[in-house]
């Protein structure tokens, strides 16, 4: 079913007020009357709707409320380095329709290419994200920001989250499943509710400097490992995610 994504002022009691982007693509799907499309108001509600009977207003009309199914459990908010070419563009566009929350962008020592302009990139990820989220049935729109340094990334990782992870390709000893286990599990085997997001930390293509690692550590965060093999920058994020969300049964 087509989706469509719209702010929650524009929702009443009997109908929605689409945009003219919105309302000019279903006038380019030729959309009968009497086909059915979703409109979700980025909260989680999905509204499904049919076009109003004046075709030539942007307005649905309310056939059915109902809580979006797309959305998992557990709140990821991932922090992905800059990279060069389109493998930041995958890396949003799969993180996306894995279930990330959120997506934060920053500088690391190691960042082969840090756009220009950081409004205009994040814009354009945005946009991105916005398609994906359309495709992949969200519940939500997955904001896109920038978190500026390394050292500034690492402040806002930890203040909202109960559990942040960095993946870094040097670490040996302690892999994502344990971390997983412990804090998604008690001491019997029981799954346990946490409900507070967790940060997910990806590096650029040279991977992080030690000393990013260091502070890293001193802040809280955890330092796991996803396996024996090295990932591309735009791969780690998408196993990371991949990881969690079937640990915590939303895959």
């Amino acid at each position: 079913m087509i989706r469509f994504f719209t702010a929650p002022h524009d929702v009443t009691a009997s109908n929605i007020k689409l945009s003219e982007g919105d309302f000019e693509h279903i006038r380019v799907l030729r959309l009968r009357p009497d086909e059915l499309f979703t409109v979700c108001d980025g909260n989680g509600t999905d509204y499904i709707c049919r076009l109003s009977l004046n075709k030539n207003e942007a307005i649905a009309d309310i056939v059915k409320k109902q809580k979006s199914l797309g959305e998992p459990s557990v709140k990821c908010r991932v922090f992905i380095a800059y990279s060069k070419g389109d493998r930041l563009d995958y890396a949003v566009q799969k993180s996306v329709e894995l279930g990330a929350y959120e997506i934060i962008l920053f500088e690391s020592g190691r960042c082969v290419a840090v756009p220009r302009d950081i409004p205009k990139k994040t814009t354009r990820l945005q946009r991105i994200a916005l398609e994906t989220a359309k495709q992949s049935n969200r519940g939500i729109l997955p904001k896109v920001t920038s978190a500026g340094k390394f050292d500034m990334m690492i402040e806002e990782a930890t203040r909202h989250s109960e559990l942040s992870l960095m993946f870094y390709e040097c670490e040996d000893d302690l892999h994502i499943k344990p971390v997983l286990e412990q804090h998604f599990y008690d001491s019997h085997g029981q799954k346990e509710q946490n409900t507070k997001p967790i940060s997910v930390i990806t590096g650029p293509e040279g991977g992080f400097e030690p000393d990013e690692v260091v502070l890293a550590q001193s802040k809280g965060i955890r330092i796991v490992s996803l396996g024996p093999r090295i990932l591309r920058s735009e791969t780690a994020p998408v196993v990371a995610l991949s990881a969690i969300m079937f640990h915590t049964g939303n895959l």
